[in-house]
């Protein structure tokens, strides 16, 4: 055998062993809230942008298995106990803080700054349920700015612009009507292209910033060498997982703006999940803590 087919089989071997170490990597889901989004586009119809698009932003999250991604209805509480919190009732420092409330690690915010179609040629067209059908060639732009906040502090993390761009000719729709950007019939126009593109690099810019946060999640019950966390297989936890468990100390609260910078953390052990149920995991306590662990602790990749 040549020394240049030596190499290249050594290069091949190399190259499934490192396929293999990232397909044996734990890829645990980290959660994510969406808000709804602001229409600051210009663009005037019965469209409910930020809804309509804050609803796709969301079913492509989930759809990329790389979240979990909280209901329109836990935002909710998140909402009315924040506004709770606010009032003369509830001193400063009993205040409840979102990522307290519900675990989301980070919450997803938005402004839709661009919507627009420009069309050529045409015709009036036929009028169908809300929808003007017509023979015109199209060319559409969406552009949204993408936040990415931390849910204790409310601190913009990363912000980026995010666009698409489509066109597209023969039939054409005109919208006069009820309809969303979410129906089957405005997918397929330019708009509605526009529309998926600007969502799939919304999607993969959250993703790739996601990555570098590392997941965490909460002790619900400690006893004996026993220890059980808030997250299970629909979190993407495995048997076998090891996590840290931090002890968190006092918040450090900025003297000028009254805002949380973070807190202080120190690990007191180790834990390897044994047991798997959907919503939360049981681990074992790998070693000697260096103090007892309770529930409220953090657990962290």
């Amino acid at each position: 055998m040549s020394k240049k087919t030596i190499l290249i089989v050594m290069l091949i071997c190399l190259s499934i062993s490192g396929l293999a170490a990232q397909s044996d990597a734990k890829s645990v889901k980290k959660t994510v809230a969406v808000f709804e989004f602001n229409n600051d586009s210009g663009y005037k119809s019965k469209l409910d942008l930020g809804n309509d698009f804050s609803t796709q932003l969301s079913d492509a999250l989930v759809q990329s298995n790389k979240f979990v991604v909280l209901s329109r209805k836990d935002l909710d509480v998140v909402i009315a106990e924040q506004d709770l919190a606010q009032s003369d009732r509830f001193a400063k420092s009993n205040t409840a803080k979102i990522g307290k409330i519900i675990p989301a690690q980070i919450l997803v915010k938005g402004q839709i700054t661009e919507f627009e179609e420009n069309t050529s040629s045409g015709g009036q067209g036929l009028s169908v349920k809300g929808f003007t059908i017509g023979s015109k060639k199209a060319s559409a732009h969406v552009a949204v700015i993408i936040q990415l906040i931390n849910s204790t502090t409310g601190e913009i993390i990363e912000s980026k612009r995010v666009e698409g761009d489509a066109a597209g000719g023969g039939l054409s729709l005109g919208y006069s009507g009820d309809f969303s950007i979410n129906s089957s019939s405005f997918r397929k126009t330019p708009l509605g292209k526009a529309v998926q593109i600007a969502i799939d690099n919304a999607v993969d810019f959250i993703g790739k910033k996601m990555d570098d946060i590392p997941w965490t999640g909460k002790v619900i019950l400690s006893k004996d060498e026993e220890v059980f966390i808030n997250a299970g297989s629909a979190a993407g936890i495995t048997e076998g997982d090891t996590f840290s468990i931090l002890r968190e100390g006092e918040a450090l609260i900025d003297p000028d703006t009254g805002m949380e910078l973070g807190r202080d953390t120190a690990k007191i052990a180790e834990i390897s999940v044994s047991k798997v149920e959907v919503k939360f995991s049981k681990a074992k306590v790998v070693g000697t803590p260096t103090d007892t662990i309770v529930i409220g602790d953090v657990v962290q990749e």
